[in-house]
């Protein structure tokens, strides 16, 4: 929502004020198609010069999901509290039933009540191997701890390719609008027999691509791919979240602890409120 709003007020600002300042947008509108093909052809040529299939099938995703925000909301981070609670209650009590749970997740009663937690193949594995690790005696909490760390970095380096290659275009464009009004003068140069008012047009034209360079630069390109960037981030706390309940555990506090260390983690805005998260582990508890 907010973003089309920035997008409406950005064009209405920018070209609401050249027309208040006595210009005419019959020359924009003149030279925007070849332009555009020019600039825009070129920065989606460079991109696909330079990005491979991963990146460049997760871009459509990546833009849309720049606009709907952050996918990981307040009930999802109590979920993988109470999952994570669970799991280290059996973990604790019966590592021999711990063992079902984690080797065969999709089948498992436990992950299964929790099928959007289910549906991301990270969240998964991250859980399933640490608790695997600390079954077969790797259970050293810092070792697990830079492990882990070292996991969610890899995670998030290949989470923020795409902000990073949105990123790129950004900072070509400026340059491609130069070389659009470069070839504008070329042409114009061509005609310098023209009268006065007909070099005038031309020159007009080329400056266009400038203009329109830095324009999608620095007003639209740049600004997605940093808020992009930062819903991507926002998700990717739930990593650390599920990291500290586990090295917690690890550390042998009690499990309800553990869960308060991970509740404790959840960034501000999505973290679950105490007594709505007690009252769902009680009731786990009870059902146990």
């Amino acid at each position: 929502m907010f973003g089309l709003v920035g997008i409406i007020v950005t064009m209405g600002m920018v070209f609401g004020g050249f027309l208040l300042a006595g210009g005419h947008l019959e020359v924009i509108l003149h030279s925007l198609p070849h332009e555009f093909m020019m600039i825009g052809g070129a920065a989606a040529g460079s991109y696909l010069l330079s990005n491979d299939s991963h990146v460049l099938k997760a871009t459509l995703g990546g833009l849309i999901r720049s606009f709907k925000g952050p996918r990981l909301s307040v009930s999802d981070h109590q979920d993988v509290l109470c999952l994570l609670y669970q799991l280290l209650r059996i973990a604790r009590e019966n590592p021999v039933v711990l063992g079902e749970h984690i080797e065969n997740p999709h089948q498992s009663t436990i992950f299964s009540a929790y099928p959007r937690l289910l549906s991301d193949e990270n969240i998964v594995s991250l859980i399933a191997d640490t608790l695997r690790s600390a079954s077969l005696n790797y259970d050293d909490p810092y070792q697990v701890e830079d492990m882990l760390s070292r996991r969610i970095a890899a995670i998030r380096e290949e989470a923020l390719e795409v902000p990073h290659a949105l990123q790129s275009m950004a900072d070509a464009l400026p340059a491609l609008g130069i070389v659009a009004a470069v070839l504008g003068i070329i042409k114009t140069m061509g005609s310098i027999d023209q009268p006065p008012a007909v070099l005038g047009k031309m020159i007009g034209s080329a400056l266009v691509g400038t203009f329109l360079g830095v324009f999608l630069a620095y007003c639209l390109v740049a600004p997605l791919s940093h808020r992009l960037a930062g819903v991507i981030r926002k998700d990717l706390a739930f990593y650390d979240v599920i990291k500290s309940v586990l090295i917690a555990g690890l550390h042998q506090h009690a499990t309800n602890l553990c869960v308060e260390v991970g509740r404790q983690t959840v960034p501000e805005h999505v973290r679950p409120d105490y007594d709505t998260l007690e009252a769902k582990l009680r009731d786990l508890r009870k059902a146990a």
